[in-house]
């Protein structure tokens, strides 16, 4: 079992910037890559960010390259998603998901958090 509690949701002006944190309990934790996701209303859940457990490489939607960031704290078993220069599409409720499947696809993650919302007011 591993368990994800995200935070560092809110409300932010375009162009400010947020970080969301990712808290992964549980024994086999470390044998997931982590993935961060985002549902905006209506909408379906669609890839953001993902980060490999080994080696590190991380993939990102192109919606988000090059202002999205993502990183992984392994002493504390936290993953990050640092988000800057935001638009007001990035408004949406961010999962993060720990998968040892497809990185870039819902259905590939075992076990997700409760989500957090981030609103970007123009």
């Amino acid at each position: 079992q591993v368990q994800l509690v995200e935070s560092g949701g809110g409300l932010v002006q375009t162009g400010g910037s947020l970080r969301l944190s990712c808290a992964a309990s549980g024994r086999t934790f470390s044998y997931y890559h982590m993935g961060w996701f985002r549902q905006a209303p209506g909408k379906e859940r669609e890839f953001v960010a993902a980060i490999r457990r080994s080696g590190g490489s991380t993939y990102y939607a192109d919606s988000v390259k090059g202002r999205f960031t993502i990183s992984d704290d392994n002493f504390k078993n936290t993953v990050y998603l640092q988000m800057s220069s935001l638009k007001p599409e990035d408004t949406a409720v961010y999962f993060c998901g720990a998968t040892r499947s497809i990185l870039t696809e819902a259905a590939g993650y075992a076990y997700w958090g409760q989500g957090t919302q981030v609103t970007v007011s123009s």
